[in-house]
């Protein structure tokens, strides 16, 4: 069993597998993982950064930025997840098994950010238990595909694209509806430059929604030719 898997709290580690989807179908007290999925989140963010940081001592920041989005974006997180065994470890609903939830690139990413929140806390809060679990994962990616990914980021290319010719703020994306069916979730977000709305999206998960939202800003100044 991997490591990210052992637990001495054997009921945070059950709340780290359990999707919505599966509190739903079994009332009775069970919490879900989104809480802990939103910690791990910023854990990973923060980690990357930080790995970044220390073995690419020459990159710009801009480039760093793309690179870390690469290390967790959800296609990247789903497959830490498969290599840890989260699998068919994941508590999901029958609907969403049936749907093939335990392939689902998205529900695996985000039970790999709740797993990595909840060892976080297992392990009393104390980030050098989590650290070199995390970077021998980030270790195991090719540097090409890191690479590859880094150069196709929607949201980092819009994010340099302000940042070159608007001089302001980094873009900030805003959810403004959730809705559609327990395992068939549908997220629409925009992105806003300060006050202004540079573009929407629609995706399954945020992290979708958003991407699209910063493919539509940058739709957008492409015809009004600011590219």
């Amino acid at each position: 069993m991997h490591e990210l898997l052992i637990f001495r709290d054997e009921k945070l580690l059950r709340r780290a597998l359990t999707h919505r989807s599966y509190v739903y179908e079994n009332p009775g007290g069970i919490e879900d993982n989104e809480r802990l999925e939103f910690l791990g989140d910023a854990i990973l963010t923060f980690l990357s950064g930080e790995y970044l940081y220390k073995l690419l001592p020459e990159m710009a920041e801009d480039q760093m930025t793309r690179r870390r989005a690469a290390l967790v974006d959800e296609k990247q997180l789903a497959k830490f997840a498969l290599e840890v065994g989260l699998d068919f470890r994941m508590r999901l609903g029958k609907g969403a098994i049936q749907e093939g939830g335990f392939q689902n690139p998205n529900l695996l990413s985000s039970t790999f950010e709740a797993i990595v929140g909840a060892y976080y806390l297992d392990k009393d809060s104390n980030l050098e238990m989590v650290r070199p679990l995390v970077e021998k994962l980030f270790n195991s990616v090719p540097d090409d595909v890191v690479e590859s990914r880094s150069n196709v980021d929607s949201k980092n290319l819009f994010q340099q694209w302000v940042q070159k010719n608007l001089k302001t703020q980094p873009p900030k994306y805003k959810t403004v509806k959730a809705d559609g069916t327990e395992h068939n979730p549908q997220f629409i977000s925009k992105v806003f430059v300060d006050d202004t709305i540079y573009g929407e999206g629609s995706g399954r998960s945020k992290k979708d929604a958003e991407k699209k939202a910063a493919e539509n800003a940058i739709s957008r100044v492409k015809k009004l030719g600011l590219v």
